[in-house]
């Protein structure tokens, strides 16, 4: 009798894997074999196009920080990347890739089912000098920034070339400002390693941005912390000068996007062009390959790699009034770190 109950239960798995669709079992080998040969973390910051030039952003230095003082984070984004690319791959039965790429490449999903994701944000104003206590209004026109170049509702999106005017996105992210905490501090200058993170805390990093907004020194204008990092230092650093459109700003980084930018790679996007030369790669398909940083406001177009450069991408390195979009595989990169799996949950549960 026995041997009749497993036999019959053997013939039951062998039906229902016949009666399984093969779609399911192609995404299912997708997600076991997903390719990671193009995968990497570390930077050398020796772009062609950057290497006379200043350092607008410190966030990529800051992770080469972060992967030395902590053992297994590379690991932690090593799996990270892989199940992004596994939720694209299959959203998109496999489809997508730059040529000649290890499958980085990250085409727009199907659909999500996430809707709008808002996000909740956390002001840390750090300041030496009246100055640099920015007023609520200047806060608020950040907010402002972040939701119009998010949900692609800036007034100057109008300006992307018919080139990419298939790809400009919508991201469906949006910002709310939950609070702004204001700190007088003697210090001068924070730097890049975290201090001003360690002297005020982050609040709920897990369900929170946390924007720390103070003096950083040596010319740079933020830096972020990618998603996978220590809780203890989640979040974005931006100097004063460079946050908002009104009260203390400088030009020509005077309309907010330097927390666009920032904020994009705390959702997890690289810079457009990969942080390396034409064959290292930012892991998104629609986004041209290119051999460097772009600065100032660049003519259209500007060829390298034997393509056009997306200079106009908040990811680049051109000024604020030249930036004006993220790209369909940009979105479809940042919402993945929102569903099963990815490292920001917790601001959909």
């Amino acid at each position: 009798m026995k041997k009749v109950i497993l036999g019959m239960a053997a013939m039951a798995f062998l039906f229902a894997s016949c009666e399984q669709d093969p779609k399911d079992s192609l995404i299912e080998e997708q997600q076991a074999q997903v390719d990671m040969s193009d995968f990497y973390l570390y930077t050398d910051g020796t772009d062609k196009r950057s290497e006379n030039a200043s350092e607008k952003c410190y966030s990529m230095k800051n992770l080469n920080r972060l992967l030395n003082e902590n053992k297994g984070l590379h690991n932690k984004m090593y799996k990270i990347e892989k199940n992004t690319r596994s939720i694209l791959a299959k959203s998109n039965n496999g489809k997508g890739g730059k040529p000649g790429s290890g499958g980085g490449g990250t085409e727009p999903p199907a659909t999500d089912n996430l809707g709008v994701v808002n996000i909740p944000v956390v002001v840390h104003v750090v300041y030496n000098n009246s100055q640099e206590n920015i007023s609520d209004q200047q806060i608020n026109s950040q907010i402002a920034v972040l939701n119009d170049d998010f949900r692609a509702s800036n007034n100057d999106v109008n300006g992307i070339p018919s080139e990419f005017a298939n790809d400009v996105a919508d991201s469906e992210i949006s910002f709310t400002l939950a609070s702004v905490q204001r700190h007088s501090s003697s210090t001068q200058q924070w730097g890049t390693n975290d201090a001003v993170k360690a002297q005020y805390p982050p609040v709920s990093p897990s369900t929170t941005l946390n924007i720390w907004v103070a003096n950083i020194g040596g010319g740079i204008l933020g830096y972020a912390q990618f998603p996978g990092g220590p809780a203890s230092t989640d979040g974005v650093v931006i100097s004063p000068q460079y946050f908002g459109t009104t009260g203390y700003v400088s030009a020509p980084f005077d309309k907010g996007r330097t927390a666009t930018h920032e904020v994009g790679h705390y959702l997890n996007l690289r810079h457009i062009w990969g942080d390396g030369r034409c064959k290292q790669d930012d892991f998104v398909a629609d986004t041209p390959d290119s051999d460097g940083p772009n600065y100032g406001c660049p003519s259209y177009p500007t060829v390298n790699c034997r393509s056009t450069d997306m200079t106009m991408n908040y990811m680049d390195y051109t000024n604020d009034a030249c930036m004006y979009m993220f790209s369909e595989g940009q979105k479809a990169r940042m919402r993945t770190i929102f569903m099963d799996g990815g490292p920001r949950t917790g601001f959909v549960n």
